[in-house]
Parts: C-alpha cells; structure tokens; sequence
C-alpha cells in the first residue's frame, strides 16, 4: 500500500469532521457575538490598565489585536477532550476504537484538527469584518483589529499558527487519552484549567514579571495564543520569532509521541463496560 493510500482514511474523517462541524451555523454565530462582547470588556480594561501604567513591553494597539486575535482563534484552543469520545468512555463503545483498521492516535488527531478549525472557521471572517474592517469605519479605530506590520510577520504567523493547530489537536488526544484512562468523563475539561492561565488568553504573557518570561516563553501552552500573536504584531521578529517556533515545534513532537505512546498503553487495557 503507497503512502497516499494509507493517508485516505486519515483525510477522510478530517474532511467528514470538518464537513459536520461547518453545520453547526447558529451556535458559531450565537458564541461570535458573546466573543464580541468580551472583546470589547477586555479592550475596556486594557485601556484603562494603559491609561495608569508605564511603558510596556507591547503597545496598546497591539494588545487591542491581541485581544481580537484570542476571540477569532478562540475555537483553536483544546479546552476539553472530544465529546463523542468522552460519552463513548461511559457506554463501553470506546472499545470499538480498537477494531478500526487505522491507527487510533492519528484517527483521533484528525477529528481534533478538523473539529478546531472549522469552529474557528465560522467566527474568524465575522470577526475579522466587524474588528479590523467595521469599527474604524464608525470611528473606533483605536478598538480595531490590525494587519501584520510586514509581510514577513504574516508568512511567520501563517506556520506559527498551523504549528498551533498541531498542538491544540495533540493536545486534545491528551485530554482524550486522560478520559479513557480514568474512565469518567469528568476529566474532559481537564485542559481549561491550565490552558486559560498558561496560554496567555487571559492576560497577555508578555505583560506578566520579567522573572516569569523565560518560563512562561518555553512552557507548552504559549505556543497556543501567546506565541503565534506576538509573531502576528511583529513583537517578535527574526531570531526571537524563530525562537517561537522552536519552542512551537518541540511541544507538537513531544506532545504527540507522548500521546501515541499513553493511548497505546491505555487502548490496551480497555474493555467494554457500562450498558
């Protein structure tokens, strides 16, 4: 079997999840204006935190497309495991995953990547019209959504954040492989606890101390918002945007045999329970 064969279920469910989850039109357009709105709460804050602070290591205007860029790419991040999956756990059906004739981690990855981006998919161009094209023209350009500065920072952020998309889908099997392990579905919203604080969504983590950078630079979770966006506004440029990458690059290939080698232990002692 050539290597395109092999690849065709793999692409199939990707593009099947993907299919499936553009249908959901009304709840992507009921969490793009909650998005909108806590845009605009964030900005708010943002603003006055500027108004009383010093100097700070990026602008205002380019926390305000900070802050756009979070809600837009909001989808990508892997807050919890996949619900299919999770329910599948409790009934005993996640056992049939072990009868499928491809490979369970790269299956799993798939329905991750398409799931994420076309979430996002949904919500990215209405926000991107309402931020970056809409509010100057009603006179709110100091609140809007900013281009990359330079080509290069957009050819940068273009594999930064197919970089992120890698992680988050890595790291949603993780979540996914924790549920099938313990068995419950309670550790399914296990990745909001580390990754609201640690990704930077919350505050950007460049505005945190300068004793914590090195750490928060280096740690997994930057590589989904903190990382990408800064490399986005041009705050990280030449080797410091490489640097990103790296730290990016060597989080999807940890993240990911870590992930293959757990499931292939836990898929190993799973058997059917429940009803």
């Amino acid at each position: 079997m050539s290597a395109a064969q092999a690849a065709l279920p793999y692409l199939a469910v990707l593009r099947a999840r993907f299919a499936l989850m553009l249908q959901y039109r009304a709840a992507a357009f009921a969490g793009f204006a909650t998005q909108c709105w806590w845009g605009a709460l964030k900005i708010m804050v943002l603003s006055a935190f500027y108004a009383g602070a010093g100097p700070q290591p990026i602008s205002l205007a380019d926390a305000v497309t900070y802050v756009w860029l979070g809600q837009a790419l909001l989808g990508l991040l892997p807050w919890s495991a996949d619900l299919e999956l999770s329910v599948a756990v409790e009934n005993g059906n996640i056992a049939y995953e072990r009868l499928r004739p491809v490979d369970t981690h790269t299956f799993w990855l798939m329905r991750a990547a398409a799931q994420r981006m076309a979430g996002t998919l949904l919500r990215l161009l209405p926000m991107f019209a309402v931020a970056a094209i809409a509010l100057p023209i009603v006179g709110l350009a100091a609140w809007s959504w900013r281009l990359p500065p330079t080509p290069m920072a957009a050819v940068l952020f273009a594999a930064s954040i197919t970089l992120t998309v890698l992680l988050s889908s890595g790291l949603t099997v993780l979540l996914n492989v924790a549920v099938t392990a313990l068995r419950t579905r309670r550790a399914a919203n296990l990745g909001a606890v580390f990754v609201s604080p640690l990704s930077g969504m919350i505050v950007p983590l460049v505005l945190m101390p300068d004793w914590m950078q090195p750490f928060l630079f280096w740690q997994p979770f930057a590589g989904l918002v903190d990382i990408p966006y800064r490399i986005y506004f041009g705050n990280l440029t030449g080797a410091s945007a490489l640097a990103g990458l790296a730290a990016q690059s060597l989080w999807v290939v940890l993240i990911l045999v870590i992930g293959r080698i757990w499931l292939e232990r836990v898929m190993a002692r799973v058997d059917v329970q429940g009803s």
